[in-house]
């Protein structure tokens, strides 16, 4: 697979512009077919050709749950900066597409230095529940970790709707799963999550972190749901 080029997120930011042209009477179902496939075109690339030492993880330390590791894991991950989209699109799918689609490009080279910045793991989805908690909430913000080696002066981002942001230490829980994050898979996770914690106060109840480790093309791939501890 060869790297991703700007070309290459051009042509699909082109054909984007031109379906918006022709007007609002889409299918749901052929809108999502379409985001997807800018998903697995675009992101099919983004773990590939990348210097050797450069894929990364966000830093954190980790012990099991108190009910074994293979439940859930108890991490804490420190202060650090962060490259943030928000979106609010009708589904949770298309928010994360375009997202990612503006943070690859300013991984590639749309930023101050004009550079590959590097990819870094995981990508995080910042979701919220709508009250009755049956639901999302439209927004969804997606996170990319800045590189260690930028992340005392980051690259400042061409786009303006991408934000660079000092986010404070976070302490979550952490659980395993596998397959598409859509909002029916991300609600099901959640559930089961709370099934295996029991009633608590001390993690949040309206706000959720999806974590992405995989290539979004794979249908399988590792995903983690996050909650988030109350801050002591």
């Amino acid at each position: 697979m060869a790297r991703i080029t700007l070309e290459d997120l051009d042509r699909l930011g082109d054909e984007e512009e031109e379906e918006e042209e022709g007007g609002e009477d889409e299918e749901d179902e052929e809108e999502r077919g379409r985001l997807f496939a800018h998903w697995e075109a675009v992101a099919s690339t983004h773990r590939v050709n990348l210097p050797r030492g450069e894929r990364r993880g966000s830093p954190a330390e980790g012990r099991p749950g108190p009910r074994g590791e293979a439940a859930y894991e108890e991490r804490q991950y420190p202060a650090g900066k962060w490259a943030c989209v928000t979106k609010g699109e009708p589904l949770y799918e298309q928010s994360i597409s375009l997202s990612f689609m503006k943070l690859m490009r300013y991984i590639c080279k749309e930023n101050s230095v004009g550079c590959y910045l590097g990819m870094t793991i995981p990508v995080l989805n910042e979701i919220h529940l709508t009250k009755e908690g049956t639901e999302l909430e439209r927004e969804v913000l997606t996170a990319y970790y800045i590189p260690g080696e930028f992340q005392h002066d980051p690259p400042a981002p061409m786009d303006p709707e991408i934000h660079i942001t000092e986010r404070a230490p976070l302490r979550v829980l952490a659980r395993v799963f596998y397959g598409m994050t859509t909002e029916e898979t991300i609600l099901r996770e959640i559930a089961l999550f709370w099934e295996l914690l029991g009633s608590t106060d001390a993690v949040l109840h309206e706000t959720y972190i999806v974590a992405v480790y995989e290539n979004p093309s794979v249908p399988q791939r590792r995903n983690e749901i996050w909650f988030i501890r109350r801050a002591e």
